[in-house]
C-alpha cells in the first residue's frame, strides 16, 4: 500500500488533491469566515473573563475559541497546499481537542447554577458537576491525543489501533455529555416545577420568584451552545470511526455545517450571553454578595434550603 504523504509535498499529476486524506480543497471564503469568528469570540471571551474576573471560564472558553481559530488557520494553509502535512496536523490537531474545552466552560457554570438555585434540587452534589464532567473531559482529550499520535504512525497497524482511540476518545465524550444534559435537564425540570430560588436579590429576581428574563436568555443559548457541541460529536464518531480519507470524512459540507457551524455557533452563543453579565453569580464575589443578601432577606428560608442541601450531598 502507498502512502501518498510520505511521497507527496504538493498537488502535482502524480500527487492529485483526490488522493488526499480529505479529497478536496478546503473552501477558502468558508474557512476564513470560520477562523474570523473564533478569533474574535477568543478575544471577547479573555476581555470579557477579565473584566469580569471568570478566571477558570475565561481559561476554558478561550483555549476551546483560540484553539478552533488556529485549527481553521490549519485548514487555510490546506486550501493553499492540500498535501501540507503541518497544516493537517495543526487542522486535525486543533479541530478535534478544541470543543472539549468549551463543553469544560459549560460544565464549570453548572456547578454555581445548582449552588444558586439550590442544590436539594440536584441529583449529585453542585461540585460533582466539575469533578466529574471534566475529569471525564480531561481523559477524552488524553485518549483522543494518545491516538491522534499513534495514527501519525507510518505503520499500518498502529494506524488503526490510533483510529480506534480517536473514535473511543470521542465516543466517551459523548456518552459524558448525554449524561450531562441529562442531569442538568432534570435540575431545570425540578427548578420549574418547585418555581423557586434558593439565592434571591433583587437585581436577579423578582419577588424571590420570577426568573428574570436576562437569565432566561442565558440558560437558553447556553443550552443550544451545549447542544451544538454534542451534535458535533455525535458527527465525528462515525467520521473517525471509517478511517482516514473515509467517505463521511471527504464531505466537505457535512464537516463545515457538523463541526464548524455547530462549534461556531456555540462560541458565539457563550460570548453574547456571557456569565459575567447574565449571571453575575458565578464569580466569587457576587455570589457571596447574592448568599449575604439572600440569607438576610429571609433567613428561615435559607436555613431549611441549606439543610436540604447538606442532606442531599450525603
Amino acid at each position: 500500500m502507498v502512502h501518498y504523504h510520505q511521497i507527496c509535498t504538493e498537488v502535482t499529476p502524480q500527487c492529485p488533491i483526490a488522493d488526499t486524506t480529505y479529497g478536496y480543497r478546503p473552501n477558502l471564503a468558508g474557512n476564513i469566515i470560520l477562523l474570523v469568528i473564533f478569533a474574535v469570540c477568543t478575544l471577547a471571551q479573555i476581555y470579557l473573563g477579565l473584566r469580569h474576573r471568570l478566571r477558570a471560564f475565561t481559561v476554558a472558553t478561550a483555549v476551546g475559541c483560540g484553539g478552533e481559530a488556529i485549527g481553521y488557520g490549519g485548514r487555510l494553509m490546506m486550501h493553499a497546499n492540500p498535501w501540507d502535512a503541518n497544516g493537517f496536523k495543526v487542522q486535525i490537531c486543533c479541530l478535534v481537542l478544541a470543543p472539549s474545552f468549551l463543553a469544560a466552560g459549560i460544565y464549570l457554570t453548572l456547578k454555581h447554577l445548582v449552588l444558586f438555585f439550590g442544590a436539594e434540587k440536584s441529583r449529585i452534589r453542585p461540585g460533582l458537576y466539575t469533578a466529574i464532567f471534566i475529569s471525564c473531559d480531561v481523559v477524552s482529550i488524553l485518549v483522543q491525543a494518545g491516538g491522534g499520535g499513534i495514527a501519525a504512525s507510518e505503520t499500518s497497524s498502529l494506524v488503526k489501533i490510533g483510529d480506534d482511540l480517536i473514535v473511543a476518545g470521542i465516543s466517551f465524550q459523548v456518552a459524558t455529555m448525554f449524561v450531562c444534559m441529562c442531569l442538568a435537564g432534570d435540575f431545570g425540570y425540578q427548578l420549574y416545577k418547585h418555581q423557586s430560588m434558593r439565592a434571591v436579590t433583587t437585581a436577579e429576581v423578582e419577588e424571590g420568584r420570577e426568573l428574570p428574563s436576562s437569565f432566561r436568555y442565558y440558560a437558553i443559548c447556553s443550552s443550544v451552545a451545549f447542544v451544538c457541541i454534542f451534535i458535533r460529536c455525535v458527527y465525528r464518531v462515525p467520521e473517525m470511526a471509517g478511517g482516514w480519507g473515509a467517505p463521511l470524512m471527504q464531505q466537505q459540507a457535512e464537516f463545515m455545517v457538523l463541526d464548524g457551524g455547530m462549534i461556531a455557533i456555540a462560541a458565539i452563543l457563550m460570548t453574547v450571553a456571557h456569565p459575567g453579565i447574565f449571571f453575575p453569580a458565578i464569580g466569587s464575589r457576587n455570589r457571596k454578595a447574592a448568599l449575604k443578601e439572600r440569607d438576610a432577606a429571609s433567613p428561615t428560608e435559607s436555613l431549611r434550603t441549606d439543610e436540604m442541601a447538606e442532606k442531599n450531598q450525603v
